[in-house]
Order: C-alpha cells, then structure tokens, then sequence
C-alpha cells in the first residue's frame, strides 16, 4: 500500500471515529462470506459498521480522540464495529451474533473514552434502547400532569355529585304539589249577629 493510500485510509478511519458513540474491537477470523455479509447487514440496519484495518494504521486514526484506550486492544488480526447511533442497540446486536463464537470474540470496547471489558459490553446490551428510556421518561413526567388536571377537576365532579343526589333525595320524599280545582271554593260561615240592645 502506498503512503498516500495509508495517509487516506487513517484519514478516512479518523472520521469514522469521530462520528461513533461506541467502538467495539473483536477478533475476525474463520468467518465464512456468508456470515460476513449477514453480520454487516444487520449491523448496517442499527447505523453500524465493521471496518478491517492494520493495526499500525487504527493506532495512527485513534490517536488524540475518545478512542485512544482502544490501543491495549489492537494486536492480531482484529475488526472494528463502530456505531453512529444508540450504543445499547450495537451492543444488543454485537451479543446476538453469539453463535459465531470465536469467529468474532470481542476483545474490548470504548464508549465515551472509558474502556470497556467484554462484561460491561455484555451488561449494556440488557439496557433499555434509548426511545424505550424516552418513552418511560416521558411517562414519568406526564404522570404528575395528569394526576394534577384529575386533581383540579375532582371537587367540581364531586360538589356536582353531592347536588344531585340532594336533589334526588328531597325529590322522592316531597309531598305532591296539591291539584288545582276549577270549583269556587266554599263561602266562609257568616258571624253571628250581635245581641239587641236593652
């Protein structure tokens, strides 16, 4: 490879690096071409990709950013899976690909420029995705909202409830109004005439 191939290459992998949330190293060998191109298809569908590179050159494109702890990881024919995207979606799908057993053992992993053993990669992926998190984030601050508006309308309900059951209650025991006749009512009896004078 000629130095100005070698000179882009790093270039190239130096911008790979600095769009990814999460770098992943794995030893790659033994793989077959069809379980190769079915691991970068489903690792494409999660904004992931696998890159193959020297490792003289991966050291050159890590140095001085949030990759740079990956060093102590590179050595041997190794790949990269880097993820542009959510971290726990490439670590669930990482651990999926299981079967492949030391076809594809990951080594270590950076997230953040904290290293990361094989355990804690292993951990990440039985995290919630980031839209779940959201989701139950945003629920959580709903709730109070909602319990504060059924809260402010609860006296209303209930003084409207308390009414009409009053007005239920007095309705049932309530004399009926008397009926109205159309017969002139009876004349009063007359007073009685005063006695005569002596």
């Amino acid at each position: 490879m000629k130095k100005s191939e070698k000179t882009a290459l790093v270039e190239d992998l130096a911008g790979s690096f600095n769009r990814a949330s999460i770098a992943l190293v794995s030893e790659y060998r033994g793989m077959t071409a069809a379980e190769s191109t079915e691991m970068r298809k489903r690792l494409r569908a999660v904004r992931g990709e696998m890159r193959i590179a020297k490792n003289t050159l991966v050291r050159h494109a890590i140095k001085g950013t949030k990759f740079e702890a990956l060093d102590s990881n590179l050595g041997g024919q190794v790949g990269l899976i880097l993820s542009y995207e959510d971290p726990v979606v490439l670590a669930k799908t990482f651990t999926s690909f299981g079967p492949l057993g030391d076809k594809l053992k990951l080594r270590g992993a950076v997230l953040d420029g904290k290293a990361l053993t094989p355990a804690e990669v292993e951990a990440l992926s039985k995290l919630p995705s980031r839209e779940v998190i959201f989701g139950q984030l945003l629920g959580l601050l709903n709730a109070p909202a909602t319990q504060l508006v059924r809260l402010l309308n609860e006296p209303g309900s209930y003084l409207a409830r308390v009414i009409d059951a009053i007005g239920k209650k007095n309705g049932a025991g309530a004399p009926p109004p008397a009926a109205a006749s159309s017969e002139p009512a009876p004349e009063a009896p007359a007073a009685p005439a005063a006695p005569p004078e002596a």
